[in-house]
């Protein structure tokens, strides 16, 4: 998008009031002022600080009218053909006069010209006044522009270092334009200049700390959690032919195979036990894809205030989109979507919001989405389409226990080849890769507790003695696994 050409569009277009929703006001009043020829009217600034100054030509006459309902008489009785840019007025339009005003100053469009620009970080207008407006979207910097930043920073540290030349290649060069995407000139000239200004040089060490700080910027309501640690599938399991269909789809997904035929991939959804590694496989999808990892948590989405739970949960998916390519996982996503008559319609609509924004994204952002109860979960989510593929994790079989038993064991600096795996094998049937793992820890506590050394008879007293969720909740599984015999793909 061209930021002048389409808001000289907007304007030639004579809507009375523009309403420009950015952090970046000078660079809007920048892009305002280069309009000038085109838009031959004097452009004017109000602030509640500095009251109504001409910024087109420089005067040196005093500013007037700070008082917010003095600068809206001052431009209605002013008769005049001209550009007024209004910054920060959303605290003013609870005002009654206030509105009557800016709708008279709309109403008198066709005679005078005058036109309203109001700029905040964020505005609604009220009913009375939408039906005069429109609202414009100033796009974020594009590669060419990032690009240009980067140079202008190195040619700026070079200046300051006798000339010495910032050290980079083109694919560091390229990977930092992309983790750059989707930020303020502003901020990401900052974080160009924090990387460039610290060694002299721009390397891959420096692209992790760009995408934090790029994640922090972003995520200013702590809705998204950023997964620091992504495990890979050599840290999962079992889980074989989920981990197969992944690494199918890797090069798709990243852009490096170029055919109509095949659709960027879109999600997943994990159905199965508790513990039975739904979370870690969503965690290993972004090690696997080499992508960050945002963790969507729907409890933190809903607000008492109306309309606010499904603001929350398009600013969230925004965010996930400027971060692409990346993993948005879902966890436990029937908790925040499950379709009922008690919450005056809220789960409904975020369900609305999340279908709509499913079907038409276009960035690299992958779902996976877990679930533990597939009947609290709306049919509208599950029909074919939704997700490119439903997998079923159910609990782990012999092969998958003993490859927890040793990751588990070898994550803890203990040596599996000294255990009778085997016998372990074949004790722990029916337990879930988290039981197993608890199982390590509790012999472990009881090992110490008798100042011996874990052995394979602590870990088979430990599991003599635990009563699985496979026996504990036999009936519900069992159904569960029947619903998903013919429903989804095995994950193993």
């Amino acid at each position: 998008m061209h930021n002048s050409r389409d808001l000289e569009l907007i304007l030639n277009s004579h809507i009375p009031i523009v309403v420009i929703e950015s952090h970046e006001e000078r660079r809007v009043l920048d892009i305002l002022t280069r309009l000038v020829l085109k838009l031959a009217k004097p452009v004017f600034h109000w602030t509640i600080t500095e009251g109504i100054e001409r910024i087109d030509i420089n005067l040196d006459s005093p500013a007037i009218h700070t008082e917010p309902t003095e600068a809206l008489r001052h431009i209605k009785s002013g008769k005049k053909d001209a550009l007024y840019v209004l910054a920060d007025f959303h605290p003013y339009l609870d005002e009654p006069v206030h509105v009557r005003l800016l709708k008279d100053i709309a109403l008198d469009h066709a005679s005078t010209g005058s036109q309203i620009v109001l700029i905040s970080h964020e505005l609604e207008l009220p009913p009375e006044l939408q039906k005069y407006s429109a609202h414009f979207e100033l796009s974020m910097p594009g590669k060419e522009e990032l690009e240009k930043l980067i140079r202008d920073t190195a040619n700026e540290w070079a200046k300051q270092n006798k000339g010495k030349k910032v050290h980079t290649n083109r694919k560091t060069l390229d990977a930092m334009i992309q983790n750059l995407s989707g930020l303020t000139v502003r901020d990401a000239r900052r974080l160009i200049r924090n990387a460039i200004f610290h060694d002299g040089a721009l390397s891959q060490d420096d692209l992790p700390n760009v995408m934090q700080a790029k994640y922090d910027l972003l995520n200013n309501e702590g809705v998204l959690a950023f997964e620091y640690e992504t495990a890979s599938f050599a840290e999962v399991g079992g889980l074989s032919k989920l981990s197969e269909w992944l690494m199918h789809r890797h090069d798709v997904f990243h852009g490096k195979i170029e055919n109509k035929g095949l659709d960027t991939p879109k999600g997943t959804l994990l159905l199965g036990v508790q513990g039975c590694g739904k979370s870690l496989a969503a965690k290993a999808v972004a090690g696997v894809w080499n992508v960050p990892l945002l963790r969507l948590d729907f409890g933190s989405l809903y607000n008492k205030f109306h309309g606010e739970s499904e603001r929350n949960l398009r600013e969230s998916l925004k965010t996930a989109e400027v971060m692409a390519p990346c993993v948005l996982w879902m966890d436990e996503i029937e908790k925040g979507i499950a379709v009922g008559d008690n919450d005056g319609g809220t789960s409904r609509r975020m369900l609305g919001t999340l279908l709509t924004w499913m079907a038409e994204k276009k960035s690299a952002v992958f779902i996976v989405a877990t679930a533990n109860d597939i009947e609290r979960l709306p049919p509208e989510l599950v029909r074919k389409g939704r997700f490119d593929e439903i997998f079923f994790v159910d609990l782990p079989k012999p092969d998958a226990r003993r490859d927890i038993f040793q990751i588990h064991l070898e994550k803890r600096e203990l040596v599996a080849k000294e255990f009778d795996l085997d016998l372990l094998v074949a004790a722990s049937d029916g337990f879930s890769g988290a039981e197993i793992e608890q199982a390590i820890v509790s012999a472990l506590y009881s090992a110490h507790a008798l100042d011996e050394t874990l052995q394979t008879r602590h870990l088979l007293h430990e599991i003599k003695t635990t009563r699985p969720l496979s026996v504990v909740m036999a009936e519900q599984i069992d159904g569960l696994r029947r619903w998903a015999n013919e429903r989804t793909v095995p994950a193993d």
